[in-house]
């Protein structure tokens, strides 16, 4: 990569991939929850992904190349991670704060990648698609935070 243009597409390419990957994840997560409020929040989730999908399509049109994702190791990691949780936790209550641990380390990621695509997007003289993702950004954000106060309210409370 020699240019701002492609290193753009290029982490737009791994958000993509990131994003479709979590739309796998997010129903297992939420299958696996035992706490109400977090199988909702994980659901609920979702349906956002779902649309940050979309709006990375359009973003993709905007720039004049296919959406196309390009495999990201980091969240393959954080997914593995998140199923090893599953796999090796027995206890419900000790699961669901495993399971609030692995949805906000995906959250982090993604909130890492969207922060940097907005700027660069206004950086390069984008501002619709930097609209786009800042709008993605901001429901990242709240889901961590969702997921935060849930955790607070009860799940660590319940699984300590």
């Amino acid at each position: 990569m020699k240019t701002m243009e492609e290193l753009f597409h290029a982490l737009l390419q791994d958000v993509y991939y990131a994003e479709k990957q979590l739309i796998k994840a997010l129903p297992k997560m939420a299958k696996e929850a035992d706490n109400d409020e977090l199988k909702q929040a994980f659901t609920t989730h979702l349906k956002e992904t779902e649309g940050h999908v979309e709006r990375l399509e359009e973003v993709f049109k905007m720039i004049g190349k296919p959406a196309k994702g390009k495999k990201c190791d980091a969240i393959l990691g954080i997914i593995a991670e998140g199923k090893d949780v599953i796999d090796d936790v027995d206890d419900e209550q000790v699961l669901d704060a495993g399971l609030i641990a692995a949805g906000q380390a995906a959250e982090h990621y993604e909130i890492a990648r969207y922060g940097t695509l907005c700027a660069w997007a206004k950086f390069t003289g984008k501002p619709q698609a930097a609209r786009l993702l800042h709008e993605t950004l901001e429901e990242e954000k709240h889901a961590d935070e969702l997921l935060n106060k849930i955790a607070e309210r009860a799940v660590n409370r319940q699984a300590a």
